[in-house]
């Protein structure tokens, strides 16, 4: 055995056919979190480190993928005792615009880099195109046709994903291959087959965690509650019969964080029939006990802003807060989720929370239906700083392409939550606007429709907007009495104004 198929023994068994498969042009369709771009950065580590290899172009749809694969390949590299220099951060020539690329080279002279997702960056190169997460990529007909040219000088071509809809690029790819129509070769990766294979067990031996079956089925059954409907497409590749999300799981999955909670609060129909007092005082002490822990994780030096969407009894609301950090991320620091809670109390809990978000300059708050008496409410008690918005598809089209730039760019964090992840991953592209899908999803306390995916959109909104700060600067003496002045002056003629419009009106002072 050499060094470096020593080293390559920690690979599980798929992982393993994966890098043994010679063939030129190699697809794979497989489960979220098996290791498969993992073991292809072992690979193309292995051909960069070889005098007689080659270099490797990869392609992901995004930053932080390609930062991710070019780091896992010189972890690689250092595991295989093989000299790689340090990431160089490159501009490639687009056409009109250069693109920042990422590149370790070996003293080999070979070079691993990886290159945004244009097709006409793999044009006059060789060696080897790993096309990372195919299916969501939004020209992978144009890349597969540059990257097969790649193989004319002996070159190899791998194509990795998990699926995103029947009706995708990748999907078309897979059944021709599956049918016989293309001559590559075709791996299916599905998550059971990776446990099976020994995925837990890695996963604990890194961990320094015993394995016992229990904990394996525990793990099992965690995640795939943690995908909910989506788990057949994300884990057993079996795509969805729609034409993909418009926000990929992956993508989603990229900006979550696990330190920001998800603060949910459900009553019984009941509820809405007790005196007020009662309601006033349950929601107080929900505000107090839930909310209170949340909101001591907002930071009191960023500025602060919201988006809310409105449901009653069907639909769930959710209250989102963003905080804008000083590298223009927004962060959410908790979202908040209410299931059947009457008109005066979601006022009551909004209020709660708006007053006590640090540098508070916007909120975005939904004003159809029944959500415009909230909404209304709102503007009265916070001023133009409430943005009344009446969702409708040219605020989507106009807003939408913004808010998933903003993943794309990774210039927000959401909590990570399996409903926030179900919402955000049921906006689908109809006609050229972005909607929710008509059915709703399930979760452990009722039914969902987009709900968390609308507040964060509307966050986001709100957090574009002119922030307006209040101040307060003290006055001379001689100041102040000259404006009492003036104030005793004016307010007898603010009552005749007063009467005037209360005959006007018939309904006395207001």
């Amino acid at each position: 055995m050499t060094p470096q198929t020593d080293k390559l023994s920690i690979l599980l068994p798929y992982q393993s056919r994966w890098i043994a498969d010679p063939a030129q042009v190699k697809v794979c369709e497989k489960s979220r979190r098996v290791g498969i771009t993992w073991t292809e950065a072992a690979d193309a580590a292995l051909a960069a480190a070889s005098q007689r290899g080659s270099d490797t172009w990869y392609i992901g749809y995004n930053k932080d993928m390609a930062l991710e694969f070019v780091w896992t390949a010189a972890e690689w590299a250092k595991r295989f005792n093989r000299a790689a220099r340090e990431l160089e951060e490159i501009a490639i020539n687009d056409e009109d615009r250069d693109i920042l690329a990422y590149r370790i080279r070996f003293a080999s002279g070979h070079k691993i880099t990886a290159l945004s997702s244009r097709p006409s960056n793999l044009r006059g190169k060789d060696g080897r195109a790993v096309i990372d997460e195919a299916a969501f990529h939004d020209d992978l007909a144009g890349l597969m046709k540059a990257a097969l040219a790649f193989t004319m000088w002996g070159g190899k071509v791998r194509v990795i994903s998990t699926h995103n809809g029947a009706g995708s690029a990748f999907n078309e790819l897979v059944s021709d291959v599956r049918a016989g129509r293309l001559n590559y070769s075709l791996h299916r990766i599905a998550f059971d087959e990776a446990i099976a294979q020994g995925l837990f067990r890695k996963i604990c031996e890194r961990n320094d965690r015993e394995w016992s079956a229990a904990a394996e089925r525990a793990w099992r059954d965690e995640i795939v509650d943690f995908y909910g409907d989506n788990c057949d497409e994300e884990l057993f590749c079996t795509p969805r019969a729609n034409s993909g999300a418009y926000l990929s799981t992956p993508l989603i999955e990229s900006r979550m964080r696990s330190a920001s909670p998800v603060v949910r609060w459900a009553m019984p129909a009941e509820f809405a029939g007790e005196r007020d007092e009662i309601r006033s005082k349950i929601a107080l002490d929900f505000c107090r006990e839930q909310l209170d822990p949340a909101i001591a994780l907002l930071d009191p030096s960023l500025m602060s802003c919201f988006g809310e969407d409105f449901g009653r009894s069907g639909d769930l609301t959710v209250i989102w807060p963003l905080q804008i950090e000083a590298r223009l991320t927004r962060r959410t620091p908790f979202a908040v989720e209410l299931r059947n809670i009457p008109f005066r109390q979601q006022e009551q809990i909004l209020f709660y929370i708006v007053d006590r978000l640090p540098r508070f300059f916007a909120g975005a708050m939904d004003a159809r239906g029944n959500g415009q008496y909230l909404a209304e409410i709102a503007m009265q008690r916070y001023g133009n700083r409430i943005k009344q918005v009446m969702l409708s598809a040219e605020w989507y089209r106009e807003q939408m392409p913004r808010y998933k730039a903003a993943f794309e760019d990774g210039t927000i964090e959401l909590p990570k939550d399996d409903g926030i992840l179900s919402d955000h991953r049921s906006l689908v592209m109809e006609r050229g606007v972005v909607k929710v899908m008509e059915r709703r999803e399930r979760d452990a306390t009722g039914g969902r429709h987009g709900d968390s995916a609308i507040a964060g959109a509307l966050a986001w909104f709100a957090s574009y907007q002119d922030a307006v700060e209040y101040d307060y600067a003290p006055i001379s003496r001689v100041a102040a009495r000259a404006l009492e002045h003036d104030m005793s002056n004016r307010a007898g003629a603010s009552e005749d104004a007063l009467s005037d419009r209360s005959r006007r009106f018939g309904m006395g002072a207001w």
